[in-house]
């Protein structure tokens, strides 16, 4: 897959897990490998980016499978983020396939 497009989309698929339910880091890149190649590095520096601008929170907790972990924590804003980018990803694939399709009339 081109990788200025997963960029894109991976931002909008780390609040979609997040609004399933707080996910430590780990976690997410596992997720989200399951069904797009992506590295650890390629995670981190944007889960970064998005608790500093608001999107969710941290806090620790003990884990019984070895040392304490960060979880992640969508706010309000993250919440909100995570609906408006998902109508607008909703919107983009449905055009891309009505001309992929050929039937760009609709």
């Amino acid at each position: 897959m081109n990788i200025q497009f997963k960029k894109g989309v991976l931002e909008l698929c780390v609040l979609a897990l997040l609004a399933q339910k707080d996910r430590y880091g780990y976690e997410l890149v596992n997720e989200i490998s399951k069904n797009i190649a992506i590295s650890e590095g390629t995670i981190y520096p944007l889960l970064k980016r998005l608790k500093d601008g608001g999107f969710f929170t941290t806090y620790i907790q003990e884990s019984q499978e070895g040392p304490p972990r960060k979880y992640y924590q969508l706010t309000e804003l993250g919440r909100e983020t995570k609906e408006s980018l998902s109508s607008e990803w909703f919107s983009f694939v449905e055009g891309v396939n009505r001309i992929i399709r050929g039937n760009t009339d609709e």
